[in-house]
C-alpha cells in the first residue's frame, strides 16, 4: 500500500526528472565525436576498434546493445528479458554468428559489478562461448564506463570470459559489394551526450536518485515514450552524421528507440498506409490505421522529411522492453534486419520486423548520394 501510494504520487515528477537529467546531446560534439572515432577506427584499427573486413553469406553478424543487466531487484529492466536474451544467444552461437555487444550491456551506474556478476552468471557463460570461437567483439556506452577506465576492469573480463578480451568505443564492418563497398560503422551512441558521455552528475543522479526510486517505485523508464525529446534529437543528430557520409552505414543504440533505413516504426507505418492508399487496398488500410494509435502512444514524433531519408541510420533498440522483448540488429545472407524476440506463449521466440538486402541499401545510398549531388550542383 505505502509503495502503491508513493508511485501514485511520485510517478510523474520522477518520471520528467529522468527525461530532464538523462541525456542531453549537442550537435557538433555529437557530430566530431562519430567522425573523429570513424578515422581512427579506419586508419589506425585495433586502437578504439577494429575494422572486420568480411562476407555477410559466410560470417553472419547480430548486434545487441542496453541490456542494462541488474541484480534482480525493483531497479533491474533486464530480468524480464533474460529468457529471451539467452534463446537469442544460443540460436545465434549454434548458427555460427559473430557478435557485438554494443554497450551498456552492464547496468553499473545503479550497481556493482559484483553484484551484477552474481545474478548473471547464465548470461556470461552464454557470451563466454562467442569469446571461444574468437567471435564477440564489446564495447562500452555510458552506463558500464567501468569497462573503459577502470584499471581492473581487464582482471574482472579475463575471470568473467576465461581469457583476456579488449574493450573498444567502435567496430567498422567493411563489406565488399559489386563496384563499391559498404563501412557497417557499430558505436554505442553516447558520443557528444552532454548529460551522459562520462559526465559526473548525471552518473551521481541514476546511482543516488533514480535508482533507488526506480527500484522502489518499480519503475521501468526503457520504452521508447521515455524521454522522447531528447532520445528523438539524439536519434536525429545520429542520422544527419550518416547522411552526409558516402558509403558508411551507422548502427548505434543508447536511445532505446529501434530505428531501421533511418525510420523508426510509426514513419515506416506512415508510409505503408500512403501505399495502401495508393493500391486502394481496403484490407491494409483498416490493419494499419488499427496500428497507428498504439504506435504513437509509444513514440509521437515523425521526422518531416520521413518519405525521403538516405537509409544510413539504425538502431539496435534495447534488451531490456517492459514485456521482455529485446531487439536487435542481424547481417546474414547478405541482408540486414531489424529482429525481435519475443514471448509466444510464453516461450522465447525470434521475429524479423524488417529487412533488406545488402545490395538493395548500398544501392539505394549511392542513388540517395547522386541526387544529392545534382541539386548541390543545380543553380538556384
Amino acid at each position: 500500500m505505502i509503495r502503491r501510494f508513493f508511485r501514485f504520487l511520485l510517478l510523474k515528477p520522477v518520471m520528467w526528472m529522468a527525461g530532464r537529467f538523462s541525456s542531453s546531446p549537442q550537435k557538433d560534439k555529437v557530430l566530431a565525436a562519430l567522425s573523429e572515432l570513424y578515422k581512427s577506427i579506419v586508419s589506425n584499427p585495433g586502437k578504439k576498434g577494429p575494422l572486420i573486413t568480411f562476407k555477410p553469406e559466410e560470417q553472419p553478424v547480430i548486434i545487441f546493445s542496453d541490456h542494462h543487466k541488474g541484480c534482480r531487484d525493483g531497479s533491474d529492466d533486464f530480468g524480464t528479458a533474460e529468457k529471451n536474451y539467452l534463446a537469442a544467444l544460443e540460436y545465434y552461437n549454434e548458427k555460427g554468428f559473430y557478435y557485438v555487444n554494443l554497450g551498456d550491456s552492464e547496468e553499473l551506474w545503479e550497481n556493482t559489478l559484483l553484484g551484477v556478476i552474481k545474478h548473471n552468471k547464465d548470461n556470461f557463460e552464454k557470451e563466454k562461448q562467442f569469446v571461444t570461437r574468437k567471435a564477440y567483439c564489446k564495447l562500452y556506452g555510458n552506463h558500464d564506463l567501468f569497462w573503459d577506465n577502470d584499471p581492473l576492469s581487464a582482471v574482472y573480463l579475463k575471470s568473467l570470459f576465461g581469457e583476456a578480451i579488449k574493450i573498444y568505443s567502435g567496430v567498422v564492418f567493411r563489406i565488399d559489394l559489386p563496384q563499391t563497398y559498404l563501412d557497417i560503422f557499430c558505436t554505442h551512441g553516447h558520443q557528444g551526450d552532454a548529460q551522459s558521455d562520462g559526465n559526473a552528475f548525471s552518473k551521481w543522479f541514476v546511482s543516488y536518485i533514480w535508482g533507488p526510486l526506480q527500484s522502489f517505485l518499480r519503475i521501468n523508464p526503457n520504452t521508447p515514450a521515455t524521454n522522447d525529446e531528447n532520445k528523438t534529437l539524439h536519434n536525429f543528430y545520429m542520422y544527419e552524421w550518416s547522411a552526409a557520409q558516402q558509403n558508411i552505414v551507422l548502427v548505434t543504440g543508447h536511445t532505446h528507440q529501434p530505428v531501421f533505413n533511418s525510420l523508426t516504426h510509426l514513419e515506416r507505418l506512415y508510409l505503408k498506409l500512403e501505399e495502401a492508399h495508393e493500391k486502394q487496398d481496403e484490407a491494409a488500410i483498416e490493419k494499419i490505421t488499427a496500428e497507428v494509435p498504439r504506435r504513437r502512444r509509444e513514440y509521437d514524433f515523425v521526422n518531416q522529411s520521413f518519405r525521403n531519408m538516405k537509409p544510413a541510420y539504425f538502431n539496435t533498440g534495447c534488451c531490456c522492453f517492459e514485456d521482455g522483448t529485446i531487439t536487435g540488429i542481424e547481417i546474414a545472407d547478405g541482408f540486414i534486419r531489424l529482429v525481435k524476440w519475443h514471448y509466444v506463449n510464453g516461450v522465447a521466440s525470434r521475429a524479423i520486423a524488417e529487412e533488406t538486402s545488402l545490395k538493395e541499401l548500398a544501392d539505394s545510398i549511392i542513388h540517395f548520394n547522386k541526387k544529392e549531388t545534382v541539386k548541390a550542383d543545380t543553380p538556384v
